[in-house]
């Protein structure tokens, strides 16, 4: 078999044997197959699609392509479950999920990623925490997962380095947009990390990957029942990120509101609903509770126990962070050197928000990265962000600006402000849903490329 015999396959349009795949795969991960081999393969996929036992073969063959996780060993009381997000602005929800979940009983083992483009990234936001190291050998990893209840790490070249190939092939050829490309890369890692149930948050709206519902939808009906044929039990919510996803977005101020949220009784509802809905499917599905009622209840009970708080603590201090950062976190997280608070024109209502370009704002001041090389600065970002339905004026801001400068702080508020459409303040604005849909396995179809 030749990897060119794959691609003129899949070129033109045919169906490929798991044969081919595995071979395909096996070539990209041990770098036998040319990059331009790896590009061409992509592109026909991007073109073409794939049937979902493609995919499902595709998403094996990566899974195996390296180490995968036994947690048998470990002696866990509890089930391995984790959860996965396309990303948005605002997006903190793994921060007080994972220790919501491991204080319920549950082990977490999360990889996550760095934020690129408009979106911010996990990782970035924990390496605001002095010392939190998210690059942990795999030995380590499993010892924190199993003592602590959860750890939210980095992926390491032992697990699908057939993945890490690949997307950065796609990354710059313009195919990542393919939902067999972009559910096989996500399946792979979660099914390398031995979980026994995942739980898919596909973000939808103007600040998400996939921006119209459609897409959504499409993407995640195909990592539901692309992960069941992997043998992974999996459910995918579609949720609203046609708004920034609670009241802060920048790296220390989303640790700040996680720290906040954990510790107190001052919690963003939007956000708290994502977090409760995520986390009661994961206890479901990992037999932790029987219904999704009982599992909020466990929750809020974590939560508000402080029990959840312990567990962050405790992941924080395990990953090489401070060991009293839960009761000091305010002076080791970096703080901006300038402040400005953001009013509007005259007393309005928040109608609509362009939230991919309140992502950009953040990225613009240092917040984020245009291309992987970039350095972060961790302490700028926005808070107090107006949701939409927010009656916004003099008392009221729009937002308050954290930068670095007075004159990057004055360019974020002007085109923070171009984000923000309004309405006079006697006009009713109708709220969004917060969680649109729910999907579990269906029927198998045809895997098109989004778009």
């Amino acid at each position: 078999m030749l990897f060119q015999d794959v691609i003129a396959q899949k070129r033109d349009g045919k169906v490929l044997s798991r044969e081919a795949i595995e071979f395909m795969v096996e070539g990209i991960a041990t770098n036998t197959a040319s990059e331009g081999q790896v590009a061409a393969f992509a592109m026909a996929v991007f073109l073409n699609g794939m049937e979902a036992s493609e995919s499902v073969a595709l998403t094996r063959a990566m899974t195996e392509s390296g180490l995968i996780i036994d947690w048998s060993k470990e002696g866990l009381k509890g089930p391995v479950v984790d959860k996965h997000s396309t990303g948005g602005i605002g997006d903190k929800v793994s921060l007080m999920l994972a220790p919501m979940v491991a204080a319920c009983g549950a082990h977490v083992p999360m990889i996550s990623g760095r934020g690129l483009g408009h979106t911010g990234g996990t990782l970035d936001k924990l390496e605001s925490i002095p010392g939190y190291t998210v690059g942990q050998p795999v030995e380590q990893f499993k010892k924190i997962v199993a003592e602590v209840g959860c750890a939210i790490v980095g992926q390491t070249g032992d697990l699908a380095p057939a993945d890490k190939r690949l997307y950065a092939v796609r990354d710059v050829t313009a195919t990542v947009e393919s939902i067999p490309l972009i559910t096989a890369s996500i399946l792979c890692k979660k099914l390398a990390s031995g979980l026994q149930a995942l739980v898919m948050d596909v973000k939808t709206g103007s600040g998400a990957f996939m921006q119209r519902m459609e897409d959504s939808l499409e993407l995640g009906q195909s990592i539901v029942d692309v992960a069941a044929g992997a043998g992974l039990p999996t459910t995918a919510f579609i949720t609203e990120m046609g708004q920034p996803l609670g009241t802060t977005a920048g790296n220390a101020l989303e640790i700040a509101e996680t720290v906040e949220f954990l510790t107190t009784k001052d919690r963003d509802p939007r956000l708290l609903e994502v977090v409760l809905t995520l986390g009661a499917e994961m206890l479901v599905l990992g037999g932790l509770a029987a219904d999704a009622s009982t599992a909020r209840a466990q929750l809020m009970a974590a939560l508000d126990s402080g029990k959840a708080a312990e567990v962050f603590g405790k992941m924080v201090t395990a990953m090489g962070g401070p060991k009293d950062f839960m009761e000091k976190s305010e002076s080791y997280l970096p703080k901006a050197k300038v402040t400005l608070e953001v009013f509007p024109e005259e007393e309005s209502v928040v109608k609509s928000i362009d939230t991919r370009e309140v992502g950009m704002v953040v990225l613009r001041m240092g917040g984020g990265r245009a291309i992987p090389s970039d350095v972060i600065d961790h302490s700028v970002g926005l808070t107090k962000l107006a949701a939409l339905g927010a009656t916004v004026n003099a008392s009221q801001p729009i937002a308050v600006v954290h930068a670095a400068s007075q004159e990057t702080a004055e360019r974020a508020a002007k085109e923070l402000k171009a984000a923000y459409a309004f309405v006079p303040a006697s006009v009713a604005v109708a709220k969004p849903e917060i969680v649109h849909h729910r999907l579990a396995t269906a029927g198998a179809a045809t895997q098109r490329k989004a778009g």
